[in-house]
């Protein structure tokens, strides 16, 4: 993985890599090699991350197709805490 540093601005590089490393999903293998895992537990984890996966393609292919509603856009807050999020339907 490489980042490149412009202007000797360290934070920003480092900021960018962090981000890479997020997408890529280093942090959560760190964590998970972090201490053993048994067969059995591992063999549990990955089917309940299969159940989810299924579901989640379930719901999206159930909107996709209109049997169930999208779900609510958030809209960034203009007003207020700055960063705020709020539902659509409260923006007057």
């Amino acid at each position: 993985m490489q980042v490149l540093v412009r202007d000797n601005n360290v934070d920003q590089a480092l900021r960018v890599l962090k981000k890479k490393m997020q997408r890529e999903g280093i942090f959560r293998e760190m964590k998970a090699r972090k201490a053993y895992e048994k067969p059995s537990e591992r063999k549990t984890r990955e089917k309940a991350e299969a159940i989810r996966r299924a579901r989640k393609a379930a719901r999206k292919k159930a909107q996709r197709e209109g049997l169930l509603p999208a779900p609510k856009k958030r809209v960034q807050d203009t007003r207020g805490r700055p960063g705020a999020l709020r539902p659509a339907a409260a923006i007057a």
